[in-house]
């Protein structure tokens, strides 16, 4: 991939301007815009201002980093833990900066904030006209904020125990499931009603292994959960039924749930699988990833249209690598995002 094509082409742009200055007319600059392609979230270092997005099209040919910064002339904040494109506008939850930073889809400039009743941010949905922040301060509040998303104003707290968890947020048929587990720890969701918002009915248990991720697809939920020896996904209706479970004997801890194509994706420590989501066979790894380590392997996971990205984060130390493969495991690309590279997210 050529990594530097979209810098020279801004460099172009400038040598063209500093020309037209001595022409008798001025020459119109187009502006660098950041549709039809792929974000990725970089969270940066912990407690270091250095989180940012790199931007890739869709066919990887060009690529540019740090493209909040150069759009905005400011640093984006500190943990960026994910993202949502809802309509013409991009959300960006800074986990440790306790804001949710706005900006236009396209053009990717800061168009606004959320700061009100923010408190160790973690996901977001978007459901009936509303905007769902997942907020769970470790050893104080957790709950879930709603917010407007016409003029991003508060709206009201979905207070959750302290003794729960209050991690992912996904939407499916108007509803918005919170999952109560992180870091492998914790077996149950919420639902919650997004016209009255407030907690809608009892808590959806799954019946084996602590979950690990949730996921929304094509109006269901999908979580995966798992023990030292095998793992399961379930899928669940909007009415919150689990409706489906896949049983993964003989993988331990599954991560990383995935829903692409009819198949689902999903990691065991260094290891990708993928399986058609009707089948009842364990499948065997697709590949396997070099980092080893539980806290680092395959620390950024997405499948968007028949290809899959990883992320090697580097521990944090180095900017992470993006490998590119095919759903049959094969190498079609690699390149350098920012520090602690998550997830892809399509912007076309």
């Amino acid at each position: 991939m050529k990594l530097n094509r979209l810098l020279q082409i801004i460099f172009g742009f400038v040598l063209l301007f500093s020309v037209s200055c001595t022409s008798d007319y001025e020459e119109i600059i187009p502006e660098i815009t950041y549709n039809n392609g792929l974000f990725i979230t970089n969270e940066g270092k912990f407690q270091t201002p250095n989180a940012d997005v790199t931007f890739v099209t869709k066919d990887l040919s060009l690529m540019q980093n740090e493209i909040y910064k150069v759009k905005n002339n400011e640093n984006l904040g500190d943990v960026l833990q994910t993202m949502v494109i809802n309509g013409d506008k991009a959300y960006l939850l800074l986990n440790n900066s306790n804001k949710i930073t706005i900006v236009d889809r396209v053009t990717f400039k800061k168009t606004g904030e959320i700061t009100a009743q923010i408190n160790n941010p973690r996901y977001m949905a978007v459901a009936n006209g509303n905007l769902y922040i997942s907020n769970d301060q470790y050893g104080g509040a957790k709950y879930v904020g709603v917010y407007k998303l016409s003029d991003n104003s508060f709206v009201k707290k979905i207070d959750f125990a302290s003794t729960s968890t209050v991690e992912n947020v996904v939407e499916a048929g108007g509803t918005i499931f919170v999952q109560n587990a992180s870091y492998g720890f914790g077996n149950t969701i919420t639902k919650i009603n997004t016209t009255s918002n407030t907690i809608d009915g009892t808590v959806i248990t799954v019946p084996n292994g602590d979950i690990s991720k949730t996921i929304s697809s094509n109006g269901s939920v999908y979580t995966i959960a798992g023990t030292a020896t095998d793992s399961y996904i379930y899928q669940i209706s909007p009415a919150g039924t689990i409706t489906k479970t896949t049983t993964l004997t003989g993988i331990a801890n599954g991560r990383n749930i995935q829903v692409d194509g009819g198949r689902y994706y999903f990691s065991s420590l260094n290891k990708i699988y993928s399986m058609d989501m009707n089948s009842t066979t364990v499948p065997s790894p697709l590949f396997t990833t070099a980092e080893t380590d539980p806290n680092f392997a395959v620390y950024g996971f997405s499948v968007i249209e028949g290809r899959i990205f990883v992320s090697d984060v580097k521990k944090f130390t180095a900017p992470s690598e993006i490998t590119v493969y095919t759903t049959a495991g094969t190498v079609i690309s690699k390149f350098t995002a920012g520090i602690g590279a998550t997830s892809v997210y399509k912007n076309y």
